[in-house]
C-alpha cells in the first residue's frame, strides 16, 4: 500500500484520515496542500478516480467566492483549482489508482 494524505493543517477531517492509518499501523505520506499543492498528473490520476473535478472543489471555501469559481468554465476552473490548492475539498487519500475525497473509513478498510 502507498498512502498519500493530501489535506490542510487546519482541518478536522485530515487530522481524522491520519489517525485511521497511523493507529493501523499503515505508513502514509501527508502532503500540506496548502503549501505544496498538487502536480497536474496527481490532479488528472485523482480526478479520474473520484468521478470529476466537480467532486474536488470545496464550494464552501472563501477562496471559492473571491476566485468566481462559479461564473467561470471548467477549463479555467481546473486552472484556478491547480493555482490556489486552498479549493480543493480535503483530505484526499491517494492509494495508487484509488482516491478518496473526505473521511471514507469504509473505503479505506477494503484497500487494507
Amino acid at each position: 500500500m502507498n498512502i498519500q494524505i493530501y489535506g490542510k493543517s487546519k482541518c478536522f477531517d485530515t487530522k481524522k484520515a491520519e489517525r485511521y492509518f497511523k493507529e493501523r499501523g499503515i505508513k502514509f505520506q501527508s502532503i500540506d496542500l496548502s503549501k505544496f499543492g498538487m502536480s497536474k498528473g496527481e490532479y488528472h490520476s485523482v480526478k479520474q478516480a473520484v468521478g470529476g473535478m466537480d467532486k474536488l472543489i470545496d464550494t464552501k471555501c472563501k477562496e471559492y467566492e473571491s476566485c468566481f469559481m462559479k461564473y467561470i468554465n471548467e477549463a479555467d476552473q481546473e486552472e484556478k483549482l491547480l493555482e490556489n490548492p486552498k479549493l480543493f475539498k480535503t483530505p484526499i487519500v491517494r492509494n495508487g489508482k484509488k482516491a478518496t475525497i473526505g473521511y471514507q473509513p469504509d473505503i479505506w478498510k477494503d484497500w487494507e
